[in-house]
This record gives C-alpha cells, sequence and structure tokens, in this order.
C-alpha cells in the first residue's frame, strides 16, 4: 500500500537571487512564513524555483540547505526532473543524500518523446534513487501529455507513489484514479482548479500561490479535503483574480513581483525571464490592497 509524501499543500517555492547567486538568507524568510502558515510541504528546484536557469552546483546547495533549515517540520520534495534521462537519474540519487523527503520529477521536455519513452525515462530514475516520486504532468509547457494508461505501468513502480497533473481537465482526475489505483495519489498542479480537482479524489495541491498566501491556500485546501465543498468552492473563487494575476505573464515572473510588493523581495527572475511589465505590477498592487 502506497501513502502520499504530503495530503493538503505544498508551495512551490520561488528561488530568492541577489548579487551573488542564490539568497539564502531571503530562502530562510521565505520558508519561515511557509512553516509559521504550517503548509505541509515545499518543493524547490521546480519550475517556480527557475531550475532551468539554476546550475547543478545551486541545486544541491538549495536542496541541502532547504532540507537542513526545515530539519522535519514539513515536507522537503526536490525538483529533479529533465530532458536527460542521465543527468535527472543522478539528481535523483543526489537528492537522497542530502536527505529529500520526495522528488518531483517533470516530464521530458523538447526531445518529445512517445508514451515508451516517458515509461523508459521514468523507471531509470526510480531505479537511480530510493526516494518516492511524483511524476509532474505539465504538457502546456513540455508538450508531451502522459496519458492516464502510461501512468498507470508508472504507478506500478514501487517508489512512483502520484503525480502532480497540471492537464487542466478535471476529468482527467477520475481517469488517473480508475487506471492507477487508489493508492496513487494525484495532486492539483494548477491554482485555478484546487476545489475541483480536491471535490473530484486529488489529495492536494502544489502551489505557485501559497507562496504569497499560504494560509489561504491552505485554507482552501483542507476546507476542500473536509468535505466542505460550497464553502470551498466560494474561497476558490475568491482567489482567481489573484490566480489570473500570476498567470498573467510567465511563472514566476508574477508571483517574484508580487513577493516583492509584499516586502518579501526574492530578486528578480534569470534571463531569458524578464522583469514584469508596469501594469502586471499596478495590477498585483490593485489585488493586495
Amino acid at each position: 500500500m502506497k501513502k502520499p509524501i504530503f495530503t493538503g499543500t505544498c508551495t512551490a517555492l520561488v528561488t530568492p537571487f541577489g548579487p551573488g547567486g542564490i539568497d539564502f538568507e531571503v530562502l530562510d524568510r521565505l520558508l519561515d512564513r511557509q512553516l509559521a502558515a504550517g503548509i505541509e510541504a515545499v518543493v524547490v528546484c521546480g519550475t517556480t524555483g527557475e531550475a532551468a536557469t539554476l546550475e547543478p552546483e545551486e541545486k544541491l546547495a538549495l536542496i541541502a540547505h532547504a532540507v537542513r533549515y526545515v530539519s522535519g517540520r514539513c515536507k522537503v520534495l526536490a525538483g529533479t526532473g529533465g530532458n536527460h534521462t542521465a543527468a535527472a537519474a543522478a539528481l535523483a540519487r543526489r537528492a537522497a543524500d542530502l536527505g529529500a523527503d520526495g522528488l518531483l520529477s517533470v516530464t521530458p521536455y523538447y526531445n518529445r518523446c512517445t508514451q515508451a519513452g516517458l515509461v523508459a525515462h521514468y523507471k531509470t530514475i526510480a531505479a537511480a534513487s530510493p526516494l518516492p516520486i511524483l511524476i509532474y504532468n505539465v504538457p502546456s509547457r513540455t508538450t508531451v501529455d502522459i496519458a492516464p494508461e502510461t501512468c498507470a505501468r508508472l504507478a506500478a513502480l514501487p517508489n512512483v507513489v502520484g503525480i502532480k497533473e497540471a492537464n487542466p481537465d478535471v476529468v482527467r482526475v477520475f481517469r488517473l484514479r480508475q487506471q492507477c489505483g487508489g493508492d496513487f495519489a494525484v495532486y492539483c498542479g494548477n491554482d485555478d482548479r484546487i476545489q475541483p480537482f480536491l471535490s473530484a479524489g486529488a489529495v492536494g495541491v502544489v502551489s505557485v500561490l501559497s507562496n504569497l498566501w499560504p494560509e489561504r491556500v491552505k485554507t482552501l485546501a483542507d476546507t476542500c479535503l473536509a468535505g466542505r465543498c460550497a464553502e470551498s468552492a466560494a474561497l476558490q473563487q475568491e482567489l482567481l483574480p489573484m490566480v489570473d494575476a500570476l498567470f498573467s505573464q510567465v511563472n514566476p515572473i508574477p508571483i517574484k513581483a508580487a513577493l516583492a510588493l509584499a516586502g518579501l523581495g526574492a530578486g528578480e527572475c534569470r534571463l531569458p525571464l524578464t522583469p514584469p511589465t508596469p501594469a502586471l505590477v499596478e495590477r498585483l498592487q490593485a489585488l493586495m490592497g
């Protein structure tokens, strides 16, 4: 019987940058906010953490620091995916050595592998690391969509325990549960669909919005998991204007801008991501009051 790595809310944490690289002092402040809110888990080196522009040694330092600082107070998931299978497997192995609680492994991108390629890719990673693995399906970025039937083949691997599903179709939750079994955890990967996904059987959310409003996202997830559907639907509706703003430009440009407005500046994004437009900053200011 497989167990989910976490149930509830996981924050896809931004990576704060300063002139010398990762700003670990700011990172600690961001982690403190998540811990104070009772967030169940954080992801480091994910999409929101700008993994694509982190150097290999920066990824290792970020994982190691988060594990040490959190010290068991919440789960730490390491983003170790990539389109180079051998490199992704090597990073997954190192993440285990550094004490991460689990892996978030995005599907290969750009290569556009077949469904058979996805199976071979994840089998290699699963064999390389003892950690529980969440597959990350985000076809809007990768152009590759994991079919539920393919996910079922991967769910047969002992340490592939769930999926972060960013396919926006809520019916996908039902298909995954049908194909993969009740002990395979489905997590919502879209902040605008937390309520419908959790109502359909997802066990949690990996959120961008919770960087800014961890308490509000956690309340939404907990309310929905408690079966209070009408209340959670109202909470989801309240959050939609901010969610829309946070995804009006490429993530994590807007969330870093919002954190700066909140006095939690995490620095600018690395190129090729550019600073937010003045119109976006104005929109965020209006929503934050």
